[in-house]
């Protein structure tokens, strides 16, 4: 958790001038650690990538919905400092991301990727076997233009093929 603070100012970057986060403030320390703890309350995996010794990106699964017969789903986020896009972390967050919550016992990995024109996130998705499952078109609205939501999804082990 000490360093907390390095994975907000990589979420900074991509409220304030991505579109890969629908937030357009960035949330408070508090929030960002509430939300920390929410997920490792939950018991998933919130996991840090370093690079040359300083931590470049994270990645976390949080449940799909709060609904209990969505309880074997999670939803995947990544993210990874802008000046380290295209050097491998997102894929090795994306593999351990999906890895881990194999061995938890889930089934299914939703991907909600904010706007179409996010193609190292769409393709990224790709390779770790997702698929397109859907387009929401212009469902979010920031820096004045309205923005679609891709929605992908990969099975996690047996998947829907035998019971849970």
């Amino acid at each position: 958790m000490r360093d907390l603070a390095v994975r907000r100012d990589i979420y900074a970057y991509h409220v304030l001038h991505g579109n890969a986060s629908f937030e357009e403030e960035l949330p408070g320390m508090e929030e960002f650690q509430r939300r920390y703890e929410s997920v490792r309350d939950h018991g998933l995996p919130y996991l840090v990538a370093e690079l040359e010794g300083a931590v470049r990106g994270y990645a976390y699964a949080a449940p799909y919905h709060r609904r209990p017969a969505y309880r074997h789903a999670v939803e995947n986020s990544v993210y990874v400092d802008q000046t380290a896009v295209g050097r491998g972390l997102g894929t090795a967050l994306l593999d351990a991301l999906i890895q881990a919550c194999t061995k938890a016992g889930f089934r299914q990995m939703v991907a909600i990727i904010g706007e179409t024109a996010n193609k190292a996130s769409i393709r990224l998705h790709e390779c770790a076997g997702f698929h397109h499952v859907g387009t929401l078109r212009s469902v979010g609205f920031k820096h004045g233009q309205w923005l679609d939501t891709v929605l992908m999804k990969r099975a996690l082990s047996e998947g829907d093929k035998t019971l849970p």
